[in-house]
C-alpha cells in the first residue's frame, strides 16, 4: 500500500485524507441513525398510555425527551400543555413541529458532507490525473533535441494519472452509496416522526378538551 501511495505522488494525500473521513462519517452516522435512537418500538403507545388522563409528571416527560428523537418530539406536546392547558391546538401543533423541525435538523447531520466527498473524491483524482499527464509530457525533450524520453519518469506519470484516478473513484462511490442509504434512512424516520407527532398532537387535544 505504502508503495502504491509513493508511487501515486502527493495528489493522493487529499484523497487519503477524504477517505478517513468519509469513513469516520459513516461510522458516526451508523451509531447514530439506529432506529432504538430516533424511533424506538411501542414509545407513542407508552406515551399515550401514560397521559391517557391526565399529562405525567415533569420528571417523566425529561425521561421521555431523553430516551430518543421521538421522545423529545412527543415531550415537546407534553410541556406545552403542561405549561398551558388552556392552549389551542394550534399551540399544541407549533410546539411539536418546531422540536420536529430540531431533530430533523439533527437526524441530516454530516450527510452533507458525505455527499460532498462523494462529489469531490472523482474531481480529486481527474486532478491527480492531470497532474500525472503534466508529468508526462514535462519528462519528453522536444522534437528538434532528438533525444529519447525518459522511461522512469514517463512510468511515473503514467502511474499517478492512473493510481489517483482509481482511488478517487475508490473514495467516491462508496460515500455516494452510504450517503443515499443515510438519506433514505433519514427520510424514513423523517416520516415517522411526522405521522407520530400527528397522532399524538390529536391524543394531546382530546386530553386538553377532556381536562
Amino acid at each position: 500500500m505504502f508503495s502504491i501511495i509513493q508511487a501515486a505522488g502527493w495528489p493522493i494525500w487529499p484523497l487519503i485524507a477524504c477517505s478517513i473521513l468519509a469513513l469516520a462519517l459513516v461510522i458516526e452516522r451508523f451509531i447514530n441513525l439506529s432506529a432504538r435512537r430516533i424511533v424506538p418500538p411501542r414509545l407513542l403507545d407508552e406515551a399515550i398510555t401514560v397521559s391517557q388522563k391526565a399529562v405525567p409528571e415533569p420528571g417523566i416527560v425529561t425521561q421521555l425527551a431523553q430516551d430518543s428523537a421521538l421522545g423529545e418530539v412527543l415531550a415537546s406536546g407534553l410541556r406545552a400543555l403542561g405549561a398551558n392547558p388552556r392552549c389551542s391546538e394550534d399551540d399544541l401543533r407549533a410546539s411539536i413541529e418546531s422540536t420536529g423541525r430540531a431533530v430533523a435538523h439533527r437526524l441530516e447531520k454530516y450527510l452533507t458532507a458525505l455527499a460532498t466527498i462523494a462529489s469531490a473524491a472523482p474531481l480529486l483524482g481527474l486532478l491527480g490525473t492531470v497532474i500525472g499527464m503534466i508529468e508526462i509530457f514535462g519528462s519528453q525533450p522536444g522534437a528538434a533535441s532528438g533525444a529519447a524520453g525518459n522511461p522512469a519518469q514517463l512510468a511515473h506519470g503514467i502511474s499517478i494519472a492512473l493510481y489517483n484516478t482509481a482511488f478517487g473513484l475508490i473514495v467516491a462511490i462508496p460515500s455516494l452509496i452510504f450517503w443515499r442509504y443515510f438519506r433514505a434512512r433519514v427520510d424514513g424516520y423523517l416520516l415517522t416522526l411526522e405521522l407520530s407527532g400527528e397522532r399524538f398532537a390529536r391524543h394531546l387535544n382530546g386530553l386538553r378538551k377532556s381536562a
